[in-house]
């Protein structure tokens, strides 16, 4: 039989948590596991409800109550309210607000007697600036490889008298997406492609013993489709729209389109 791990919560650690889930104004992971807590609490204070009961009561699976149990005995009320990252994940280095620092020395004019800025000028300028303590080489590179390319004059051209206010605004931008993460004030972003659709013209070969399959490397189009996407990058969502009349171009449109989304969002599979 799997450990069951039993949670006593202190009278402090349930005001704390009914006060969290009472405006109801914190991530929804921490409100989920604050709820779990306070089922599972087998205090004097607490119902002490069983894994089915709690299950039912806060539409969450029983591993998870299992590993807030866990989390809680093991490491402190704190840890077990947060929700655990990913492994494997690759985090940013530098935030909105340093790459766009980033991008304003890598587009001014370098030091005398050089061309343009390497990776080790413009490492070595960040730190001197104290936009970072310390950051590699391979930072700046994968960030210019992304974001921007300054040897390219045609990129990322500032006109001399607009150099701050390029920035300022720059910088606006890119300090909403280091906003934390508000499920009532979701941050949604829009996108629109199109794409050909393709088809094999001839059939491929049946894998035989000892012989690869066989395909031809002949096709045809069949027409476009038109995907229309919306994204939440804080709460890893999206919601794809495939369609073959044009995309929706107005923002009512959107806007209706990201209200039924949202409605039915339960009811979604991400």
């Amino acid at each position: 039989m799997a450990e069951k791990y039993r949670v006593t919560l202190t009278a402090d650690e349930r005001d704390e948590l009914i006060r969290m889930i009472t405006p109801g104004k914190a991530a929804a992971a921490k409100l989920r596991h604050a709820r779990i807590l306070l089922k599972a609490d087998a205090s004097s204070l607490g119902p002490d409800d069983t894994d089915a009961d709690i299950a039912a009561a806060c539409e969450v699976s029983l591993p998870t109550i299992a590993r807030v149990r866990k989390t809680f005995v093991e490491r402190g009320l704190t840890a077990s309210l947060e929700r655990k990252r990913p492994t494997g994940r690759q985090y940013r280095k530098l935030d909105g607000a340093q790459e766009a620092q980033m991008i304003a020395v890598a587009c001014s004019v370098p030091h005398a007697g050089q061309v343009c800025w390497t990776l080790k000028l413009l490492t070595d300028r960040l730190v001197e600036l104290e936009v970072v303590e310390s950051v590699s080489d391979e930072t700046v590179r994968r960030t210019q490889k992304n974001d921007l390319k300054p040897w390219l004059k045609e990129q990322w051209v500032l006109p001399p008298k607009a150099n701050v206010e390029f920035v300022c605004a720059m910088e606006d931008v890119l300090e909403v997406y280091t906003r934390p993460y508000d499920p009532k004030r979701p941050q949604v972003c829009l996108d629109g492609a199109s794409k050909q659709l393709v088809a094999k013209t001839r059939s491929p070969l049946s894998l035989l013993p000892g012989q690869a399959a066989r395909k031809d490397y002949e096709y045809e189009r069949r027409g476009t489709s038109k995907l229309f996407m919306l994204y939440e990058p804080l709460a890893g969502k999206r919601r794809v729209q495939v369609t073959q009349p044009p995309l929706p171009t107005s923002p009512a449109s959107s806007r209706n389109w990201w209200t039924t989304f949202t409605l039915r969002r339960r009811r979604l599979f991400w």
